[in-house]
């Protein structure tokens, strides 16, 4: 076991070298037999890890094939060449790349990764708000089970979710399930957004307190805040945007000093691309999120467990929600 050990060692080096800010050697010690064998399985297998920005650095910069936000890894789904898609994230996650790729294997290395989001609405609840606002379009975060993408028009994310309300062309638009980014989006355009009372379990405990708080302890700090923040947040931010455009903002803007109002492991994955910028982390743990690890990825593609799948009669109309919101 320790020449394994020792080997792994050697052969993950350069990928440690890029995590070395984030994980200490002794933590890297510990995944590095993991990793090094995640890799081989990924050869063997003919699979892709497909990981989301929350994810740890270790997982995020160590195994991942693809990484980043929603919208991306729902995009990147429909173009990878593999036989099995590993889904480091959420259940959602999975079924969106399941419902993007029918012919190939998904797994989801922890059945437990959900989603407070997700959890917060029914299809029976859509065609409810359908039955109260008839006629009025639906627009489903991408944060749901595939049976309530089912009873939508079209999908979206918090990258994309103003573009597509206004590619509806409707006076209003019903968004679900998120109240905080219903009413954030709902801020900067004229459509009439009806909301629903879902909220993120990590991103509704930021309050504008924090904010102020922040910035009388680092006054020179940059805040960007999630839009799944509450709007008394995202007013108090600097700027708000997706994971992947929180990301963007720090490459291109180089803040000095950042606060990323968000998961915790986002601000890890961001810290090693850019080694010159310091970030401030009073950051929220997704529970969900921190299911997926190192040894269930491996196991997952030792075993193949846990396979996504989803009843056809479900999937036709969810992947018509999904693609829509891809052709925008």
């Amino acid at each position: 076991m320790a020449n394994l050990s020792t080997a792994a060692l050697a052969r993950t080096a350069p990928l440690y070298d890029r995590v070395k800010r984030v994980i200490p050697p002794p933590e890297w010690a510990v995944f590095a037999e993991d990793v090094d064998a995640i890799l081989a399985l990924k050869r063997e297998r003919n699979a892709v890890v497909l990981a989301h920005n929350y994810q740890t650095p270790e997982i995020f910069h160590g195994v991942a094939d693809i990484v980043g936000d929603s919208l991306l890894l729902a995009r990147e789904a429909t173009k990878v060449d593999a036989d099995i898609i590993v889904l480091a994230g959420v259940h959602f996650m999975a079924e969106t790349a399941k419902l993007l790729n029918p012919e190939k294997t998904v797994l989801i290395p922890d059945l437990r990764a959900g989603c407070s989001l997700a959890e917060s609405i029914t299809a029976q609840d859509v065609r409810l708000m359908r039955q109260r606002y008839p006629g009025v379009p639906v627009v489903t975060y991408v944060n749901t089970s595939a049976a309530v993408k089912a009873e939508s028009d079209i999908c979206c994310t918090s990258g994309n979710a103003l573009k597509v309300v206004e590619s509806l062309g409707a006076e209003r638009v019903i968004m679900l399930p998120d109240e905080y980014l219903a009413q954030n989006i709902a801020a900067q355009t004229n459509v009439n957004i009806i909301a629903w009372k879902g909220h993120c379990e990590v991103h509704e405990l930021f309050t504008a307190s924090d904010v102020r708080q922040l910035r009388e302890n680092h006054p020179d700090v940059t805040i960007l805040a999630h839009p799944e923040c509450p709007p008394d947040v995202v007013a108090e931010a600097d700027f708000s945007g997706s994971t992947a455009a929180m990301s963007d903002f720090v490459g291109k803007k180089r803040p000095p000093r950042v606060v990323l109002l968000t998961e915790c492991s986002m601000s890890d994955n961001v810290a090693v691309l850019h080694p010159d910028v310091e970030f401030v982390r009073p950051c929220n743990l997704c529970p969900h999120m921190k299911r997926i690890t190192l040894k269930n990825i491996r196991d997952a593609l030792e075993t193949g467990r846990h396979e996504v799948t989803i009843d056809p009669a479900i999937a036709a109309p969810a992947r018509r929600a999904v693609e829509r919101m891809l052709a925008i």
